[in-house]
């Protein structure tokens, strides 16, 4: 659990992961959810890239998982 914890602290990843949550949510459909999600996943990584970061594909994939997570809340309901 540690192990979890201290991975998703490291570069603000359990942000990425509540984002994307949190854009899936107001997608309000699984696929608009989906969409809106790797939309925003790829916008907050272009920025990182213009600002002379590098492209984060565990950020990505976090931000993406939030989504996941949101698609399976408007699969069940």
């Amino acid at each position: 659990m540690k192990k979890i914890i201290t991975f998703l602290k490291t570069s603000n990843r359990y942000k990425h992961l509540v984002g994307g949550l949190m854009v899936g949510l107001l997608g309000f459909t699984p696929w608009t959810a989906i969409y809106a999600t790797v939309v925003a996943a790829c916008c907050l990584e272009l920025k990182d890239a213009l600002r002379g970061g590098l492209w984060d594909w565990i950020d990505w994939g976090l931000t993406i998982a939030g989504g996941g997570i949101s698609v399976l809340f408007w699969l069940i309901v």
